[in-house]
């Protein structure tokens, strides 16, 4: 079975396919606090999913990483304007630090194709 990756770099791709399913790497944004932090988040894992050949009606499974849990209705707000109808992924949201102290959200998803 064939490995597709898409926006490849030296550490780490942005996203892989085997088979009929695509894994995102863990996606963040720069922006003002963690509403406009996701919804730029959503708008790359939108565009990563059409780079692979689907959409989020295909989500399998989402972890999302907030940096303050007190942001987790900011984030839903965002995060139910986005999603698709009738096709909501599994989900879990956890507190942790990221990477630098500007990112409030990251994402990271599986869908199938």
């Amino acid at each position: 079975m064939s490995i597709k990756r898409i926006e490849s770099g030296p550490r780490m791709s942005q996203a892989v396919v085997h088979g009929s399913t695509v894994y995102l790497a863990g996606q963040v944004a720069a922006g003002d606090g963690v509403g406009a932090q996701t919804k730029a988040v959503l708008a790359q894992i939108d565009a990563l999913l059409a780079a692979a050949g689907t959409d989020k009606s295909k989500l399998l499974s989402t972890t999302i990483y907030l940096a303050d849990m007190a942001t987790f209705a900011e984030m839903n707000a965002a995060w139910e304007s986005w999603v698709s109808p009738g096709n909501t992924p599994a989900r879990a949201t956890v507190e942790a630090a990221l990477a630098t102290p500007d990112y409030k959200v990251e994402i990271v998803v599986t869908a199938a194709i």
